[in-house]
């Protein structure tokens, strides 16, 4: 009999899926072969996120520069109508 989630599409049991167990390298003992493998899956899931997370971080950069330069501006109004109201309140 195949171990479970070796290849069976379903298991016979409950009718699902296998999924991947998370292990711990440090505390198993794992062959050079098969951190080798961790190591391309962990690069392939990387390498498949990446183009998602850089639309990301670039959408964030540019609000981020947005809500900057709106806050700027409105800090200069503020002085400007600060300088008004002091040249107002000087007289004549």
């Amino acid at each position: 009999m195949a171990a479970s989630g070796a290849g069976d599409p379903l298991d016979t049991r409950n009718g699902k899926a296998p999924f991947a167990q998370r292990i711990d390298p440090t505390r198993e003992k794992l062959t050079p072969a098969q951190l080798q493998f961790m190591r391309q899956v962990q690069l392939a899931q990387w390498q498949k996120t990446l183009p998602q997370r850089r639309t990301r971080n670039l959408v964030t950069g540019l609000g981020i520069g947005a809500l900057e330069r709106f806050l700027d501006e409105l800090e200069d109004e503020a002085k400007a109508a600060r300088a008004r109201a002091m040249a107002r309140s000087a007289g004549p």
